[in-house]
């Protein structure tokens, strides 16, 4: 049984939500959920809240134990950008793109 969430367009970019997502890969629900309330990066409470939401359908929707369910994969992908630009000196501009990303929590025994 594999239960899933997928948050997609997290307004903060792919390579910082891997870094939290490394950390509690492979790891038991309650203590991935411990490791991500006392993490001091954005990115967690993100996460923390996509792993929420892929306990709430597995409960829901499965009816199975969340005391023993793992988390079998999580992955972050790269999302669309938003292409920004601001000003300059001497008329010219640069360019920011502010990148967002899809989480994809999956559970299971």
């Amino acid at each position: 049984m594999e239960v899933k969430a997928i948050h997609r367009g997290a307004r903060i970019s792919a390579q910082k939500t891997r870094l939290v997502a490394d950390q509690i890969r492979g790891l038991p629900v309650d203590k991935a959920l411990n490791i991500l309330a006392f993490l001091p990066k954005k990115a967690a409470g993100i996460i923390k809240k996509v792993l929420l939401s892929a306990i709430a359908n597995a409960e829901h929707n499965e009816g199975s134990d969340v005391d023993s369910l793992k988390i079998k994969r999580i992955y972050v992908d790269k999302a669309a950008s938003l292409k920004r630009f601001f000003a300059r000196a001497k008329g010219r501009g640069n360019r920011i793109e502010k990148q967002s990303c899809h989480i994809t929590v999956t559970l299971g025994n």
